[in-house]
Formats: C-alpha cells, structure tokens, sequence
C-alpha cells in the first residue's frame, strides 16, 4: 500500500463502528455497575442475590460491616497474597496435580513466581510459552481465577476512592469483602460469560482434550494444542488482563479465528474501564464531570490511535512507502493491528493480535507512551479510573495554586498529605521503569537476551519495564525474558507498579472521607466542563513529556528519523 492510499473507506468503518460501540456501551453498562456498587436492585439481584448471600456465610462476612483504610489496605493485602500463593504452589507442583494431559513439567521457581506476582496484579506478564508449560489445571484454577479476582480487586480500590470522595466526616470506606464478591459476580462473570459464549460460536476452542497430532500436507508430524481457551480469553479482555492462553496470544486462530471473534475481544479490553467513567459520575451525582474523564480518555486514545495509523500506513520512504504486513495480522489487516496495539496499551490489559516489535517506530512509540502515563487512557478494570483519579486530584491542586485558592474536588478540600500520596502514586511507576531500564541496558545480565542493537534494543528493554510497572504485561518482543534475571527484576517492578499506586490511592480515600464538604461558591473550580478537560489533559501529558520524552527521544523518536535516513535495526 502506498502513502496515498491512506487507510481505506472499510478501515475507517471499523474504526468508527468500534469508537461508536465504545460510546454507546458506556452510559448501558455504566448505569447498572453504579446500581451494583450502591448495593441497589438491579437485573441480577433476583437471580444471583442468593449467591452472594451464601457466599458471605460460608465466608463468614459481615458486608455491612465498613471498614477504615487501613483495615481495607490490610483485607486487600492479605487476599493478593494468598493469591500469589496459590498460583505460585500450582506451578511448581503442577506434574503432580491432575487435567495436565501432555504430561507438562514443574514450571522454574523464578518462572513461577514471575507468573504468580504478574496474575495477582493484574499484569498477565508472560516469559512462557503457555501451550508448551501451563497445564489445563493451572490455566484454569490459577491464572484465570486470578483473571477474575485480580481485576475484581481494581474496582474495589476505585469503589474505596470514590467512596472517600462521597463519604463525610467518617472513617470508613467501604468493605473489601463485599466490593470484590459483587464486583465478580455482578459484573465480571456474567460479562466474561457471554463473551465466552459469543467466542466459542466463532470458534474459539473450550475443551480437555490432549493435544492433536496432524499429518501435514508435507507429510510432517504437527502438534495442535487444545485447552479451554475460551474461557480464559473472555476474562482476560473483560478483565484487562491479557495472558494468552497460547504463546501467540490473540494472532492465535484458536484464540481469534474470525472477524468478529477480533472486534469482540478488542472491545472486550475498554468496555468496563470506559463504562467506570459513567458509574463515577452517577455515584458522585455528577454524570456530567464522568463525562468529561471519559472524553478525555477518549481524545488521549484518538491522538494515539491517530500517530500510529498514519506512520503504518506511510510506511519507510526508502521501501517505497509500503506500509510492511511483517509481524501485522495478516488475516484482519494494518488498521486491526493497530486498533489493537493502541487500545491494549492505553488498558492494563496487554493481550496482543499482532507484535508490537514489527511496529513502525512512531507507533511502537505511542504504544510505549501509553504504558508509560500509568495506561488511564481508559486504563485497566478499576485501575485505569483511580489512576486517573490521582491525575485529576493533581490538576486541581494545581488549578488551586494558579488563583490562589485552597484546592476543592467534589466538595473536599485538597491538603498537603493528599498531594503527597498523588506525586508518590504517579512517581513510583515512573522511577521503576526508568532505574530498571537503565540498569538493565549497562549489566551483562539484561542484554544477554536483547535480540536488537540500538535505539529499537533500548525500546524493547525499556518496553518491558514500562508493560510491567503499568502492569499491562504485552510483550514489544525481541527480549527474551524468561531468564533469571528478567523474572525476578521485572516481577518486583510488577508489584512496585500495583501496590505503590494502590496504596496512596486508599490513603487518599480515608483522608477524603474524614473531611467535611465544602459548600460551593463562585470561587469554587469546576470539574464538568471543558475548560477542565483541556487541563486535565494538559497535565496527563506534561507529566508524561517531562519524565519520559528524554528516553523516549534515545528510543523510538530517534529510531524514527534513522528510519528516515535509511537505517533500520
């Protein structure tokens, strides 16, 4: 394709019909997880009701109980380990436990708790191939249980946020308990449900089958992996998760066979953290200031969307403009590619359908941006929203500052531990990355596997380090990470990307909810509107600008004018 025929009319309907299905979902799915999250009635109490009920006998909760932030950090703490736990002790005793039909071996102990760490957080980082070192049990009660209950513990965080915003003259956030257990019964089940259902009848594989020797058309032996695939795929993208059932992750016909089994999952990645801006405004009564985050969002996703189909479909000057299919999936096309590239790297979800190494350096530019601004462009289930709610604190400290008035949000007063919380929360992901990256670049250790010299190789390390700090967990590939290593230093980046966020973050929410609300005045900065928008942007992207356009300038900028000059890597 060359440069003047950029995009065509079917490539910019899909882009349309996606953005639209976006839109229209928000406000459908934002209202009833508004209604589940007040503990109102809605289309599945009546159904699922009982459910919840016994759950929290056999578990013995208390859900009315309400619990301060520290007693909400502590249940939340001890739940994330136990978790680690599990999926750690299923890996190393996996040729022992029974559904292993290929007979897998134990998996590494560095490999295991890389894996443990990167499925309690959310991340899905995967060093492995998963057809070739993950039994059906261990896909099944480990990694997708956690695809569940990692993402459940991200809404939670956001409910405790947004309680602390709404709460008045109390101590008290919310229960842990009760946030996890509706928010994956309610909302992540039934939607991961459907999506298995929708995928299955593409195609998509869900059994137990072993695996399939095939006599090919060459006369050679081939091994076909089997699995219940669907099942896992549907949480992964409701989820924001990302961990591919098979080494390929979505370019895997068994995982993505069809058209529409692509738009189904690429929607899948943004329909909750997208829908989670309208939940917010309904619960804060302020629909219109949910609204303006989404919008936001979306505008942040368009810019992005918008560099990197412009320099795939421009392609390198000295190949004739030929916008390169290598390492795109062929099947659906460029535009497919990276609609997915972009919208899996503004999510923490991580799951790929193309390699993001075969990118054109501007596109694999924005998709590492978009890991590297803590992924709240739209970001992951719960995580993406308090994220994003940390930013918006930031602007209206800084609105404050700028007319010279104490800093107001929703009625509450902005302070000095608030803002102390929000720098460490925006500041820890931005350090790890940038210490980790640079250690590795310089030790013997971290270039050992780097498969690409220059400033590419420093994209593909640095990539690595941003995916696991914005605990998205997609590979820029190129590195192989599987190594000692690579699976210790990136699971504590890991770990430092989830809980140094959530941490500050339920701070926050307790101090908020001790304070009284303040009356509004004429003085008083409003949130829902445009003005706001435009700087709430303007923060997003400055703070981006200013911690990474050094690296990124050495990385994928630079890569892109050698491009230019004619110099691939």
């Amino acid at each position: 394709m060359s440069t003047n025929d950029f995009m065509s009319a079917g490539s910019w309907g899909q882009v349309a019909l996606f953005v639209g299905a976006l839109i229209l979902v928000t406000p459908i799915l934002g209202s009833y997880m508004a209604r589940v999250f007040k503990g109102e009635k809605h289309v599945l109490t009546g159904a699922l009701g009982w459910l919840e009920r016994g759950i929290y006998r056999l578990c013995r909760i208390d859900s009315s109980e309400e619990m301060g932030w520290k007693k909400y950090t502590g249940a939340l703490l001890v739940f994330n380990a136990l978790g680690f736990l599990a999926v750690f002790l299923l890996q190393m005793l996996q040729s022992k436990l029974p559904f292993n039909p290929q007979g897998l071996a134990n998996v590494s102990w560095h490999s295991s708790f890389n894996t443990a760490v990167s499925f309690m957080t959310n991340t899905n980082w995967q060093g492995y191939a998963g057809e070739t070192t993950m039994s059906y049990l261990t896909q099944m009660l480990g990694l997708a249980v956690q695809n569940f209950l990692s993402a459940a513990t991200g809404i939670a965080v956001f409910l405790a946020l947004a309680r602390g915003i709404i709460h008045k003259s109390t101590t008290n956030i919310g229960n842990f308990w009760a946030d996890t257990v509706r928010s994956t019964l309610y909302v992540l089940l039934p939607l991961a449900i459907i999506v298995a259902v929708i995928l299955i009848s593409q195609g998509v594989v869900q059994d137990f089958t072993p695996y399939k020797d095939i006599t090919t058309l060459e006369g050679a032996t081939q091994t076909i992996p089997m699995g219940p695939a669907a099942s896992q795929i549907a949480i992964k993208q409701i989820g924001t998760n990302g961990g591919g059932f098979f080494n390929a992750n979505s370019a895997h016909p068994y995982e993505n066979p069809t058209p529409l089994s692509n738009f189904i999952e690429m929607l899948s990645i943004l329909i909750i953290p997208a829908a989670l801006t309208y939940a917010f405004g309904s619960m804060v009564k302020n629909r219109r200031h949910g609204w303006v985050i989404f919008t936001v969002m979306l505008i942040l996703f368009l810019a992005g969307l918008g560099i990197s189909l412009y320099s795939e479909y421009n392609g390198n000057p000295h190949l004739g403009g030929i916008s390169a299919m290598e390492g795109k999936e062929t099947r659906f096309g460029i535009t497919n590619s990276i609609l997915w590239s972009t919208a899996t790297t503004s999510a923490s979800n991580g799951s790929v359908n193309a390699m993001h190494d075969s990118l054109s350096p501007l596109a694999g530019g924005v998709a590492l941006f978009n890991l590297m601004v803590g992924e709240v462009i739209f970001g992951g289930v719960g995580a993406g929203m308090y994220g994003m709610l940390i930013f918006v604190l930031l602007t209206v400290f800084l609105a404050g500052l700028m007319v010279g008035r104490t800093p107001e949000y929703l009625g509450k007063k902005i302070e000095a531990r608030e803002m102390q919380m929000a720098i460490l929360a925006i500041l820890a992901p931005c350090a790890v990355i940038l210490i980790g990256a640079g250690v590795s670049a310089v030790l013997p250790a971290g270039l050992s596997s780097l498969s690409n010299k220059g400033p590419h190789g420093l994209s593909e390390i640095l990539y690595a380090f941003s995916s696991a700090a914005g605990n998205n967990g997609s590979a820029f590939a190129g590195l192989n990470a599987n190594t000692l290593y690579y699976n210790l230093m990136l699971g504590i980046t890991m770990l430092i990307g989830r809980f140094a966020v959530i941490i500050p973050a339920l701070v926050v929410a307790g101090n908020l909810a001790a304070k009284k609300e303040t009356a509004k005045s004429v003085g008083t900065f409003n949130t829902d509107n445009a003005t706001f928008g435009v700087l709430l942007t303007s923060v997003i992207l400055i703070v981006g600008a200013l911690t990474f356009f050094p690296v990124l300038s050495l990385g994928p900028i630079v890569e892109h004018f050698l491009m230019l000059a004619g110099k691939v890597f």
